[in-house]
């Protein structure tokens, strides 16, 4: 078997992280009884702002969702909360844009790069700034289902 097949290397990967994910969404599920981040947890508008640096600091807003999908199955996190921390990961994620275009034009986005990047931020923290003072009838809604 030829390991440096890419097609190989590319489910390889793709297994790896699959298992890596399941074993953070267990560790995530075993700290349901936090007292000590319960005002945190409880707040959608501070999920919002913690799923926002996390997803930063990961860049990787796949991990922060899955952290959060942890904490709900855990009950650790209340679906407003949940609902707040994914619109702030849809933030977060728009850093990894930014620091892809100071690699490419060495410094500060110009051009084009700027213009996507200013456009996926916008986007993501409009959508974001609308969606988020309607977390609590975006949570009864869904929890009919």
């Amino acid at each position: 078997m030829e390991f440096n097949n890419p097609v190989f290397q590319t489910l390889l990967g793709l297994v790896i992280f699959y298992i890596g994910l399941k074993m953070f969404s267990g560790g995530m599920k075993s700290m349901s009884h936090l007292e000590q981040l319960e005002w945190f947890l409880g707040n959608p508008y501070w999920m919002f702002l913690g799923a926002i640096v996390c997803t930063l600091l990961w860049q990787s807003s796949s991990l922060t969702t899955t952290a959060v999908i942890g904490l709900v199955a855990s009950g650790a996190l209340p679906l407003p909360s949940a609902i707040a921390a994914i619109l702030g990961a849809n933030v977060g994620t728009t850093g990894t844009i930014w620091i892809a275009g100071m690699l490419v034009s060495d410094g500060i986005p110009t051009g084009i790069t700027k213009q996507v990047a200013l456009v996926h931020t916008g986007v993501n923290t409009v959508m974001a700034i609308a969606l988020l003072p309607f977390v609590q009838p975006i949570a009864r809604f869904i929890s009919r289902f």
